[in-house]
């Protein structure tokens, strides 16, 4: 699929998250912090487990994927692991949301290219920022 247009011109292109939480609470409040930036945003796409996530991969264009670890069916790690494996998704910004924020879970995640990890509870102040630096850098 080609990159989303945007109606603009010289204005960055919208970028299309998913995001991946078993928590339906949070992945609305990380929807809600994304919309709430004012930044050029596309499709907020959503999924319960990293297993739904890779549905979500193969139909839709998706700029960058914001994941929880802890899930049922797959995990974050699994599912970050099944991306590393595919061409077509190395473009894809990954940020890990998550309680877990051991020094063992950041090496795993930075050998899977993972650019930010982001520890739960957090601010919505926090997401904004994260997503104007994923912005920025594209």
């Amino acid at each position: 699929m080609s990159e989303p247009a945007n109606a603009e011109a010289g204005a960055p292109p919208a970028m299309n998250i998913l995001v991946v939480d078993d928590s339906a609470m949070m992945r609305t409040m990380i929807k809600r912090a994304a919309a709430a930036t004012g930044l050029p945003i596309g499709q907020i796409f959503e999924a319960a487990d990293g297993r739904q996530a890779l549905t979500v991969l193969e139909q839709q264009h998706v700029d960058a994927l914001f994941t929880d670890i802890n899930m049922p069916v797959m995990t974050g790690m699994e599912l970050l692991q099944q991306i590393a494996g595919h061409e077509r998704w190395r473009h894809m910004v990954r940020v890990i949301i998550s309680t877990d924020g051991s020094e063992a879970r950041r090496s795993e995640a930075g050998a899977l290219d993972v650019r930010l990890y982001v520890e739960k509870p957090f601010r919505p102040e926090v997401m904004r920022d994260v997503l104007s630096d994923l912005t920025t850098a594209r």
